[in-house]
């Protein structure tokens, strides 16, 4: 596990004012990476940090030859915590490379951010245990869970090629849907298109083809963590998804933050790793003392949504939920690159492992709308009046997260958002 260095301290002050602002996102401290080039340009993408409201150039500070976010997650554990003392140390106040660093700054509001790595594979696991058991009782009320749920991380393999970045703009899915009273399925635009609050883990360092990574390893196989948003059609979902999982209904889009904040920023907020009593305990290669020590995230999640008419109005978007990671995982990161890894199958640096929704224990915890309004049956009422059970055309629905613990300093994961648009 990471653990606290001088990059952590409280007291570290940066020489970018904006930085040190009571509630950014982008302290010091934390020094998250991703792929920018000047708004309204046609430069290739590069690799920048985020610091207060600005973007640092890396290539233009010289700790770095290349402009492939790849080759930088691909270095060993050593090399990418030597990279972060390195820029903590040019940004910090007193700094002697500030007036020539100051050169290598742009404002995030002058640029274009895509998604932060290349990512080659996709999977999205179910990790969060309260949405298992909710959208379990929806479908199967005598068994919400199913009996290998406790034993092993469930996931499937999803679409690499339809990931987006914050701002993306989809259109609504269309595919067969059957009705309950149906004798045939019908073909047309999903009714009842969800949103999924998710974390997701970018991997470092792979490994071989055939050699596992066990999991007293595979933190060192993480780079760090975004904001994910695996969009979600509940209705084609529930026609295609017997015997072999989610297909149409989730390949049509999902949504990354443009920041990966690392393990290593996210070390002050580790968290005990426990099961709760009477649940088994996992099999020998999913389980390590550090894992069970400070394997979970104190990460507080957050759903905001705006309609079409409230943009209209000017009105700004209104908070759904707010739950935390820590409460909703019932498997870690680490235990998912171990799992991922225990048959062989080889990771690459930039591959993406979503948690699956992380729904926390109460109503106002949901991470998705089908958990929210218990399957479209309890309609939520918005600020404004406007009925919601499932996403309309025009709303945009985005995630916000950040780590706030008494003895560190807050730092965030920024905003991921997305807006639906009407079926072609």
């Amino acid at each position: 596990m990471n653990t606290l260095n001088a990059t952590h301290d409280p007291q570290l002050r940066s020489w970018v004012a904006s930085a040190n602002a009571a509630g950014c996102d982008f302290p010091i401290q934390n020094l998250p990476f991703g792929r920018f080039r000047p708004a309204r340009s046609s430069e290739p993408f590069r690799i920048g940090i985020a610091i207060g409201d600005q973007v640092l150039d890396l290539k233009a500070t010289g700790l770095v030859h290349t402009d492939d976010m790849n080759v930088v997650m691909a270095k060993g554990p050593t090399e990418r915590q030597a990279l972060r003392a390195a820029v903590s140390a040019g940004l910090a106040e007193g700094s002697s490379q500030a007036a020539e660093w100051a050169k290598a700054l742009q404002a995030q509001s002058a640029v274009e951010m895509t998604v932060p790595c290349r990512i080659g594979d996709y999977t999205d696991f179910y990790t969060g245990i309260h949405h298992a058991r909710t959208v379990g009782s929806l479908f199967r009320p005598d068994q919400p869970l199913l009996p290998n749920y406790q034993w092993v991380p469930i996931g499937y393999h999803g679409r690499a090629s339809s990931i987006g970045v914050s701002g993306q703009r989809f259109r609504r899915p269309q595919g067969q849907t059957k009705a309950p009273d149906a004798a045939a399925p019908s073909f047309g635009p999903s009714k009842r298109l969800d949103y999924e609050l998710e974390l997701g883990f970018l991997i470092a360092q792979g490994n071989a083809l055939g050699e596992p990574i066990a999991i007293a390893d595979a933190e060192q196989h993480l780079f760090g963590v975004t904001l994910l948003n695996d969009w979600s059609a509940r209705d084609i979902q529930a026609w295609e998804y017997q015997p072999l999982g989610p297909f149409l209904s989730k390949n049509f889009a999902s949504t990354l933050s443009p920041w990966i904040v690392t393990m290593e920023a996210l070390a002050p907020f580790r968290a005990a790793f426990e099961r709760p009593a009477g649940d088994p305990q996992p099999l020998p290669y999913l389980d390590a003392p550090a894992n069970r020590e400070s394997g979970g995230l104190d990460i507080t999640l957050e759903v905001w949504l705006q309609t079409a008419r409230m943009r209209e109005a000017g009105e700004s978007a209104v908070r759904l939920t707010r739950g935390n990671a820590r409460e909703a995982a019932y498997w870690t990161a680490a235990q998912l690159v171990a799992h991922h890894t225990v048959n062989g199958c080889n990771l690459q640096p930039g591959d993406l492992l979503g948690s699956g929704t992380l729904s926390g224990p109460k109503p106002d915890e949901a991470g998705s709308l089908l958990e929210l309004t218990l399957g479209g049956k309890q309609p939520i009422t918005l600020p404004n009046g406007e009925r919601r059970t499932f996403l309309e055309d025009g709303d945009t629905l985005s995630l916000r997260a950040f780590c706030e613990r008494e003895g560190a300093v807050r730092i965030g994961l920024g905003e991921v958002g997305g807006t639906v648009e009407a079926a072609r």
